[in-house]
Formats: structure tokens, C-alpha cells, sequence
């Protein structure tokens, strides 16, 4: 890993050139991202114009730099036009996240993405031309609602109105295979994997049978999954 440093440009390209992604404000969104992408391989560039988050950084990202994210010419000398992924991570400051969303469009960067802190920032940066704006905290605080109102063990939104839902197995499906159960017909779910215990997950088809204790994934509209995993 490299120490703490600005990294001039041509550190930054040799990055840029590998399967890498900016990451441009290292606060808990930032740095939970930058992580996260670490841990899957994936090289990372941390950005931030906070000294101390950068020093907190030092070790755990490939690059980590300070510098002005709102100023052309700091990116440019990062290398940044050489990223094809940008994310803007920035959510204390909605100026310094919208200037800097509108520097990189000028620089035509392919994919970027911008966390967007309300309604009225995610609409100006969808006006600016950002290819992909999101909003963590609304994002996690509706999952967290389906998961405090219902029996789902985890929840994901796929799409409006179609979830993955993580849950037990009724008692109704045990012991048969499951192309006998007509789950799908009946009750308008499709169960795409399940887990034995600590075992790895496995994908389900028609001859998986199910047993007490077993965790499954259930694909469906949002109310019909969440009804199914109330079933017991």
C-alpha cells in the first residue's frame, strides 16, 4: 500500500489503467465504500480535502490523497480523466458535491455516481447529467423499515416494486422437492437459492428439497415476498 502523499499524476494513472475507481470523499459513506471495494479487489483512489480522514486512510487504499475535489486542476493532476468510474461520495458539503459532480462531466469521465443527500440535491445532480445518483441513508432507512415490520431475515430492493428477500422455510415446504410445492403458481414467488446451515448457499431448481432450519432467497413483488416470508 502506498504511504501517505499527494500522488502526482503519473502514480495516479498507473491506478487509473488498472480495474480501479475513484472515490472522492472518504466520510462514513466514502470510506465504507472505498473499504468495501478494497476487500473485493477492486483498486481504490481515496480522495478527500480533510487532512485528518486522509491520514485515517493512510495504508487502508491503494492511493490516498488530499485535495480540493471542486478544483479542475487538482483532479487533473490526480488523473482522474483517466478513471472510467468516479464515485462522488460527498454529503456534508451539497456545494463542493455539486461542483465537483459538474467538473468531472466536463471531463467527460464515463460512469460516475453521487450520493445525494435529499430529493433537491439528487434532482440537481440528475440535471447536471450524473449517470447514477444515490441516496444511502433513504435507501437504508426503507430497508430497514421492511425488515423491522416484518419475518424477512434480510431485504434487498432489486427494482420499485420487486425485492430479494432472505427468510426461513414454511413449515409447508419441507421434505419436498420443490417443483412439487407449485410455490411459484400459489403463492407468486420464486425461491432462487438456499443455504443448510453454515454450508455455502446454493442455487434452487425443481429438485431442491428443502428442510427445517434451511434460509432461503425468495424473488418477487415487494408485498408478495414479504407475505411469503411471514408464512411458517
Amino acid at each position: 500500500m502506498a504511504k501517505f502523499s499527494f500522488f502526482g499524476r503519473d502514480a495516479s494513472r498507473r491506478i487509473a489503467e488498472a480495474d480501479s475507481v475513484a472515490v472522492l470523499g472518504l466520510g462514513r459513506f466514502g470510506s465504507a465504500l472505498a473499504t468495501e471495494l478494497m476487500a473485493g479487489g477492486t483498486e481504490v483512489l481515496g480522495v478527500d480535502i480533510d487532512e485528518s480522514l486522509v491520514q485515517a486512510h493512510n495504508g487502508e487504499l491503494t492511493q490516498v490523497v488530499r485535495a480540493d475535489t471542486t478544483r479542475e486542476e487538482a483532479l487533473r493532476q490526480l488523473a482522474i480523466d483517466e478513471f472510467d468510474r468516479v464515485v462522488v461520495a460527498i454529503g456534508g458539503d451539497v456545494s463542493a458535491s455539486i461542483l465537483t459532480c459538474s467538473v468531472l462531466l466536463s471531463m467527460d469521465i464515463p460512469v460516475i455516481w453521487a450520493k445525494a443527500v435529499d430529493e433537491r440535491h439528487g434532482l440537481i445532480l440528475e440535471q447536471l447529467g450524473v449517470h447514477h445518483v444515490i441516496y444511502p441513508e433513504h435507501d437504508m432507512g426503507r430497508r430497514v423499515a421492511h425488515l423491522v415490520r416484518g419475518a424477512a431475515l434480510d431485504y434487498i430492493e432489486i427494482a420499485p416494486g420487486y425485492a430479494l428477500v432472505k427468510t426461513a422455510v414454511p413449515a409447508m415446504l419441507h421434505g419436498r422437492p420443490l417443483g412439487e410445492t407449485g410455490v411459484r403458481s400459489t403463492h407468486g414467488v420464486t425461491i432462487a437459492a438456499y443455504q443448510h446451515g453454515d454450508e455455502d448457499w446454493r442455487n434452487a431448481d425443481n429438485t431442491t428439497v428443502l428442510q427445517d432450519g434451511d434460509t432461503i432467497l425468495v424473488a418477487g413483488p415487494t408485498a408478495t415476498a414479504e407475505a411469503f416470508a411471514q408464512l411458517r
